[in-house]
């Protein structure tokens, strides 16, 4: 009962950071622009840390890590935010700056093997940053509130899929990977979020926001699908590098990115699907 406890408060806070954090977007960043560059910098922590290997990552090596990923989120917040023409001319340049830097500090680490070091910090920003940072473009062609539907979308169909997979799961969705994951828990957790896409629609679209019925949908079975791929690539890195879970920071969940594995697939993939289908969002 202790450990349900702390796992439930655990999961309350980080919950409720992501929701305080999109509702008063609309009213002020400041919130916006801690939480997520947050996520971004905790999530590379622990990838970094997953991924060494005998050789030791330097805290220096760490840091710019960290700082080019909230760099490319901030540089991405400015240019599709509100930005001046100012400033937005000048959006990539905290990127720019950390590929001199991190390239540069590479060369007197003489020790370390330099593309495998290389290879994780790329990868880090690649997998982790990159991800979050999209969501700025996903804000720009949508209202906030829609932000939240998505992450809602991603906690029902987390919630489906453990609930169904625990109580039906018969058939392994990808054993190699992942031998708990079934497809029973899979179909769950898409009807869960499908679910949720008509109860939202027809009792709170004017709080979410919602564009047309098809398209709130259709956003739904995006973000299951894609939430589902997400949870089985943080599995295979997991399984890669020999650990149960990617931290510790959130008693009973693990880390951060067992936490958001399933936002860093949803998030490209919702963008590429409200750039192609939807052209009326206000």
């Amino acid at each position: 009962m202790k450990n349900f406890v702390i796992r439930a408060l655990s999961g309350a806070c980080y919950i409720a950071l992501i929701i305080a954090a999109i509702l008063l977007l609309d009213n002020s960043p400041v919130m916006y622009l801690l939480v997520f560059p947050l996520l971004i910098v905790l999530g590379i922590g622990e990838m970094v840390t997953m991924a060494k290997d005998d050789a030791t990552q330097s805290w220096l090596v760490n840091v710019i890590d960290m700082l080019g990923g909230i760099g490319l989120f901030v540089a991405f917040y400015m240019h599709y935010e509100g930005a001046t023409m100012q400033t937005r001319a000048l959006w990539l340049l905290p990127v720019a700056a950390y590929l001199i830097l991190r390239t540069i500090v590479q060369l007197y680490r003489p020790r370390q093997n330099a593309v495998h070091s290389l290879e994780r910090s790329f990868f880090a920003l690649g997998y982790i940053a990159l991800p979050v940072a999209l969501l700025n473009c996903i804000v720009s062609i949508t209202a906030p509130r829609l932000l939240l539907g998505i992450f809602m979308f991603i906690w029902l169909y987390d919630t489906g899929a453990y609930c169904i997979g625990m109580l039906l799961g018969r058939h392994r969705l990808f054993e190699r990977v992942s031998p708990k994951k079934s497809w029973e828990g899979v179909i769950g957790g898409i009807a869960a979020s499908v679910a949720g896409a008509y109860v939202t629609y027809y009792w709170f679209d004017e709080f979410f926001q919602v564009p047309e019925l098809a398209t709130w949908v259709g956003l739904s079975v995006v973000v299951a699908v894609f939430a589902t791929f997400g949870d089985l690539v943080e599995s295979l890195i997991k399984r890669t590098v020999g650990v149960k879970d990617s931290g510790n920071i959130l008693p009973g969940h693990g880390g951060i990115l067992d936490r958001i594995d399933s936002l860093l697939l949803v998030s490209p993939a919702v963008l590429i699907y409200l750039s192609l289908i939807v052209t009326n969002i206000q």
